[in-house]
């Protein structure tokens, strides 16, 4: 949380998620992704933009289980093939109690947060937002 003490009224986006981004390639493989993920401890990667008319994607453990669940070899599946895109993103400035109404209402789990440019600056779960909106 931001040293302005942020109260549970104020909390935005900003405030919570985490600004240390894992990009990839949407022509890198899914092996490349997990091995990615194994060495970053996590979960989910936001996809490159390839340029400025393009959006953020994203791909998730879950996007690449199932090719794998299927024999498929992971150096012959991209993750343009699997990622999501586009995807829900949130500006930083959103009030954290918003971003939790709208991912709950789209059933997601997280968001790409995105700035004026669409350049992705973050990404927030709903477990940071929820964690992050109960005082101490």
């Amino acid at each position: 949380m931001s040293e302005e003490g942020k109260t549970q009224d104020r909390l935005r986006v900003q405030d919570v998620m985490v600004r240390e981004l894992h990009v990839i390639d949407g022509l890198a493989t899914i092996g490349e992704a997990i091995a990615m993920m194994k060495e970053h401890d996590v979960s989910s990667l936001v996809v490159a933009r390839r340029d400025a008319d393009d959006e953020v994607g994203l791909v998730e453990v879950v996007d690449v289980a199932d090719p794998l669940a299927e024999d498929r070899p992971p150096d012959r599946v991209h993750v343009y093939e699997v990622m999501d895109k586009p995807v829900v993103t949130l500006p930083p400035g959103m009030l954290a109690r918003y971003a939790m109404r709208l991912l709950c209402e789209m059933g997601l789990s997280r968001s790409v947060v995105v700035d004026e440019k669409r350049d992705a600056v973050g990404i927030v779960t709903l477990r940071d937002l929820v964690l992050g909106s109960v005082a101490d």
